[in-house]
């Protein structure tokens, strides 16, 4: 366990930590703080601490007033929650007048919230938010790059989006890693194939091209942490010089990571390529291994991907 930890409890650290070094820094819950981890914050910084309830609309208005007021707020929830309940709120209330400077980061994303079920589970969010004008969609693998995605995200001004992992997760980035916004890492060079992952499914994208290493197959692994802006210089890069594409990610396969690449390529230059995701069908109850297992979202089933591409 000394190279795993939640990405959620790194986000709960990063941020009282931020709120240490910039008193501007705010942050909201929907009584849910225990669970996201902001509690941390509440407990450093009562003043600058507001829990609404269960009101998840009222959470981004009353953010969007923060932010109009000068404050740098962090108004988080559950992804069910913030991005699907709260939307039109998101959209009319944040990005619609200017695109103001709020940062919503929603925990429990994908299937590894568990066996809350498929009511629980967003698998939609990513698609919702990188289709908002202004917004800014970060997506970290790990906990040391949450906690990076924090502190970058306070110095975008603007929107911005963090989708936080549940689970205890390995870390696979360090203190040195370098993190930039719009730019994706390519965590290990390859010349057969191009796998592009992101979120926790970076480490199954590593653990897969390990395996095929031995099998003599030489695959790309490329950490997406920012899905908007995309970084579409590197998208081009690896599918110009391996001319097949993997995306891998705990979403939708419909308007997720999947979905970006296949933008990109399509316009500027068509390969094969592979989308590996939720394929349009809701989550249901389950332990996260259980779930990633059902879903495919496992090393096996990006090796098998691979090796059909190729």
């Amino acid at each position: 366990m000394e190279n795993m930890k939640s990405p959620r409890l790194a986000y709960g650290e990063a941020l009282a930590e931020l709120g240490e070094k910039n008193e501007k820094v705010v942050a909201l819950d929907a009584d849910l703080a225990h669970a996201t981890q902001t509690a941390i914050f509440a407990e450093r910084f009562k003043s600058r601490f507001f829990n609404v309830g269960i009101a998840e609309q009222n959470l981004m208005g009353v953010a969007a007033g923060l932010a109009l007021s000068g404050f740098i707020p962090f108004a988080s929830t559950f992804a069910i929650f913030g991005a699907g309940r709260a939307f039109e709120q998101i959209r009319n209330t944040i990005c619609y007048p200017n695109a103001l400077n709020v940062k919503i980061v929603l925990t429990h994303a994908g299937i590894t919230v568990g066996e809350d079920g498929g009511s629980h589970q967003a698998v939609e969010d990513i698609s919702l938010m990188r289709s908002l004008p202004g917004m800014t969609v970060l997506v970290p693998c790990d906990a040391i790059e949450t906690k990076k995605a924090v502190f970058a995200a306070s110095n975008i001004d603007g929107p911005v989006y963090i989708r936080i992992a549940r689970p205890v997760a390995p870390i696979i980035t360090n203190e040195d890693h370098n993190f930039e916004p719009g730019r994706a890492n390519v965590m290990r060079k390859g010349s057969d194939v191009a796998i592009f992952a992101t979120g926790l499914m970076v480490a199954k994208a590593l653990e897969a091209a390990a395996e095929l290493e031995k099998e003599g197959i030489s695959a790309s692994v490329v950490n997406v942490h920012t899905i908007k802006p995309l970084d579409a210089e590197t998208v081009l890069k690896e599918a110009a010089r391996t001319k097949k594409v993997i995306t891998v990610e705990e979403h939708s396969v419909i308007g997720g990571l999947g979905s970006a690449v296949a933008e990109i390529l399509i316009e500027n230059m068509p390969v094969r390529m592979k989308r590996i995701g939720i394929s349009d069908v809701f989550g249901q109850s389950g332990t996260p291994d259980e779930l990633l297992e059902y879903y495919g979202l496992t090393g096996e089933n990006i090796i098998k991907a691979v090796k059909d591409i190729l």
